[in-house]
């Protein structure tokens, strides 16, 4: 493949194992970037909120926004999220100009063309 391929995500997360698994099974070669220890660029926070949207990007089930003020809630910015980057839903991959949050098996084969 000649676009390069991001997940970002958290290493001990269950659903982002299972990304990673699966990107490797297919040999699908990609770097992952746990915002963790490499906070999301506002950049890219940018990107990833212009194309799904601040409602599918934030892990609304997360202990982490259910602990937030209702103030916090409603105004979900760069700062919040810099400094609690669990609210992102994860995995987030980023191939070419595409982004896709979360993770099923189903969705990656779509996403690079491939059969199940």
């Amino acid at each position: 493949m000649n676009k390069s391929i991001k997940v970002y995500g958290i290493k001990n997360c269950d659903t982002v194992k299972k990304a990673l698994v699966y990107l490797k099974d297919c040999d699908i070669d990609y770097q992952f970037i746990d915002f963790r220890q490499n906070p999301i660029s506002q950049q890219v926070l940018k990107k990833m909120v212009e194309s799904v949207g601040w409602e599918l990007l934030i892990n609304k089930r997360s202990t982490t926004y259910r602990s937030l003020s209702e103030q916090e809630k409603s105004n979900i910015n760069y700062d919040l999220v810099s400094k609690l980057p669990t609210l992102i839903k994860r995995p987030v991959l980023i191939y070419g100009e595409n982004i896709t949050v979360g993770f099923t098996e189903k969705q990656y084969a779509k996403l690079f063309d491939e059969a199940i």
